[in-house]
């Protein structure tokens, strides 16, 4: 089995926040998670210094590669920040990343 996981602390959100599956939308500084396995990714957000962690609406995804869950994890990072309720976004690895 192969696994990475990707976080990056201090993410403000744009207006808007971002939407979650169990807690609706949030804002404000966020930490975004991002785990890979067996072909999916899972993202999940936590406000910055908390404990709780919530699943970002979107999640699980299709991810065909390690390498392609860090493209991802940086979209998810640049969505969150970009807010107006983000969502996991669709995308597809750029050529060469895993495919």
């Amino acid at each position: 089995m192969s696994w990475a996981s990707w976080t990056t602390r201090d993410v403000y959100t744009g207006r808007g926040g971002a939407l979650t599956v169990e807690a609706g939308v949030m804002t404000g500084n966020l930490t975004v998670h991002t785990t890979w396995a067996d072909g999916t990714a899972q993202v999940a957000l936590q406000y910055t210094g908390a404990t709780d962690w919530f699943t970002m609406s979107g999640s699980p995804t299709p991810c065909p590669s390690e390498e392609a869950s860090r493209e991802l994890h940086d979209a998810v990072v640049q969505s969150v920040r970009d807010g107006a309720g983000a969502v996991v976004p669709s995308w597809a690895p750029r050529e060469g990343t895993g495919r």
